[in-house]
């Protein structure tokens, strides 16, 4: 069964639907989408058959809807967008169901908070740290060949094989390779003008990804010696296809809007890597989770832009040194007491199923 968020709606089964994101944490602005998240429940005699649907999303993206055990299951293991959506202010809470009461979010935050929100915005940092490179650094569309990491040995020098070439007025098409033992990337190359041996060329085409290699008659003679670094060849393939893929999946409002305030990160997603940080100290701190931000003027000023990377860094880096602290004299119990937890579910179902 290919459950939709209209039949959680249609059938009664929607528990709990909120207000998510920018609006919530109060840091809307005019073009700030609106994003919803809720907890819905089986029918009896789907959850007790074969099918389960622990999640159901929109296409966007931008209504997500999770399934009261799976919900449950991501509190106690305290995952920031469920306990974000349990401590909803009240008017981003759209629908209540009574038996959601039994869920409070002192039940459920621990210690682990300092690696689920912390540990997250970490890697949104080093995220950012990549956005960074690619904004900065933008490849060519033309890909790079295997030819471009080719170099021909010269005594103590060695020079680039398309300069070499172009130095000699060889074409590629008319070398051929052959391998020398025990040495890695090392070639013997050979030429022939007329075209009489057969010779492969060094690379069959502009998209291959290894040199080729020919039959070279007894008594010919090698013309020079061709290193391949292959290593630089694969390193570069792998950035090539991760910078495109980004470019074709980048929010472009989002890349423009970086380009339009001169900062070479991304703005958006270092704000909330800053007010996660804020708000896992204030978790351990104060033992209660906050979810409308107190320093609104702060965080979008990050968002527009005002700050530059390494200022982010530095706050980034207080922030997670006071966390340490505040871990280490947190009141909260290192997790979740997932006994009572599970008690309170099987409570809540067996009230959803009577």
């Amino acid at each position: 069964m290919n459950m939709t968020i209209k039949d959680i709606k249609d059938k009664g089964l929607l528990l709990f639907e909120c207000v998510s994101g920018s609006r919530s944490y109060g840091l809307e602005t005019e073009t700030s989408d609106t994003d919803l998240k809720g907890v819905y429940y089986l029918p009896k005699s789907v959850f007790y058959g074969l099918t389960y649907t622990p999640q159901i999303s929109s296409e966007s993206n931008d209504e997500v809807y999770y399934e009261l055990g799976r919900y449950v299951e991501l509190l106690i293991k305290n995952n920031p967008n469920m306990l974000e959506m349990l401590a909803s202010p009240e008017e981003m809470i759209l629908y209540k169901h009574p038996v959601m009461d039994k869920l409070k979010s002192s039940m459920f935050l621990s210690k682990l908070c300092k690696d689920t929100f912390a540990g997250y915005a970490i890697t949104q940092i080093r995220k950012a740290k990549g956005l960074k490179k690619k904004i900065v650094n933008p490849l060519p569309k033309e890909r790079a060949t295997v030819l471009d990491f080719c170099f021909i040995l010269e005594s103590y020098h060695s020079l680039s094989l398309k300069d070499w070439l172009k130095k000699q007025g060889y074409q590629q098409e008319q070398c051929g390779l052959i391998n020398i033992p025990h040495s890695r990337g090392v070639f013997a190359m050979f030429y022939d003008p007329e075209g009489k041996f057969g010779y492969k060329g060094i690379a069959t085409n502009a998209f291959a990804n290894e040199l080729s290699l020919s039959s070279v008659p007894s008594g010919e003679k090698e013309v020079a010696y061709l290193q391949f670094n292959q290593d630089s060849y694969s390193s570069y393939c792998k950035e090539y296809r991760e910078y495109w893929d980004w470019v074709d999946k980048r929010n472009e409002e989002r890349y423009l809007n970086n380009l339009e305030h001169g900062k070479d990160y991304d703005a958006k997603n270092m704000m909330h890597t800053i007010r996660l940080l804020q708000v896992a100290e204030e978790v351990l701190r104060c033992g209660e989770l906050r979810i409308k931000r107190p320093n609104r003027a702060e965080l979008l000023a990050i968002k527009s832009g005002h700050y530059s990377y390494a200022e982010l860094q530095k706050m980034a880096e207080e922030l997670i040194g006071q966390i340490e602290q505040a871990y280490l004299g947190s009141s909260l119990p290192d997790q979740p007491d997932y006994d009572k937890l599970e008690n309170v579910l099987i409570e809540m179902r067996t009230e959803l199923y009577h």
